[in-house]
């Protein structure tokens, strides 16, 4: 019987010496075939088990329990310092980067227009405002006791704010829309294109809220008749319409108007300036 001698393939080769491997002997095959000493039929074993497949010749590392938990532990840690990075700015980092500066030329009242008429959308929504129509102001009026818990808590960005009193006597009669409300100020720009700085505090603000909604009724009224009837406010401001004023003492709105939103206020019979 003829003995196979088995192949080594990490055998160094000699000096001078040169493996040729082509498609018609490939290098796999023939070790296989050869080092298959002790079974009849080494090319069927090849063929089935070997021919076209991914071997892995060493077994792969596993991670441990141990590594598997510290892994889980370390994206946690990681999950949880992204999230507090991606939070809401604070003042100094807005002032430093300077987000609240209007640029040059933006201190227009007519460029802060729309805001103001989308804050009167929004309040018809907010106060559910009637239509206009043919019903007199006084069946229009909304109850007063229905309006003052979702005036307390509004939004005034886009507002047109009057001070009435202050003990500045230079801010009596300063009206503006709000551009910008921080916890102790109103930030407005006037009708002459000047942006102000009111103070809340020590200051009484009248509030204008229009008396019929501005939003168009298009499902129980034709858009022709609607447009018509609003026209004269939405070309100008909340004061060129009918409207119900409001007064706003300062000194119980020093708040921003995120933690106001969530505030409870309660009614006091007598609130000193």
């Amino acid at each position: 019987m003829s003995t196979l001698t088995q192949v080594d393939p990490y055998k160094s080769l000699a000096l001078r010496t040169r493996v040729k491997l082509s498609t018609d002997a490939p290098f796999t095959p023939t070790y296989v075939q050869a080092s298959l000493t002790q079974s009849g039929d080494p090319q069927g074993i090849y063929t089935s088990r070997v021919k076209n497949r991914h071997i892995v010749l060493e077994n792969p590392a596993r991670a441990s329990n141990v590594q598997k938990e510290y892994d889980a532990k370390k994206g946690r840690r990681k999950s949880e310092k992204k999230k507090r990075k991606i939070v809401a700015l604070g003042r100094r980092p807005t002032v430093a980067k300077g987000l609240w500066k209007l640029e040059n030329g933006a201190q227009k009242f007519d460029l802060f227009l729309p805001l103001h008429q989308l804050w009167m959308g929004y309040m018809s929504e907010l106060l559910g405002l009637p239509p206009p129509s043919s019903v007199p102001v006084v069946e229009a009026m909304p109850s007063a006791s229905s309006m003052h818990p979702k005036l307390v808590k509004a939004d005034f960005h886009g507002s047109l704010l009057t001070v009435r009193q202050s003990k500045n006597p230079c801010l009596v009669g300063l009206s503006g829309i709000v551009i910008h409300e921080t916890e102790n100020a109103f930030k407005v720009i006037t009708r002459k294109d000047q942006l102000k700085l009111i103070p809340k505090q020590n200051s009484i603000f009248t509030l204008a809220v229009p008396l019929y909604s501005t939003l168009l009724q298009t499902q129980f009224e034709p858009v022709e008749a609607v447009s018509s009837a609003l026209s004269g406010q939405h070309s100008g401001t909340v004061l060129d319409a009918p409207h119900i004023a409001f007064d706003l003492y300062g000194n119980q709105f020093c708040f921003r108007s995120a933690d106001r939103a969530g505030r409870k206020f309660k009614a006091k019979e007598t609130i000193e300036l």
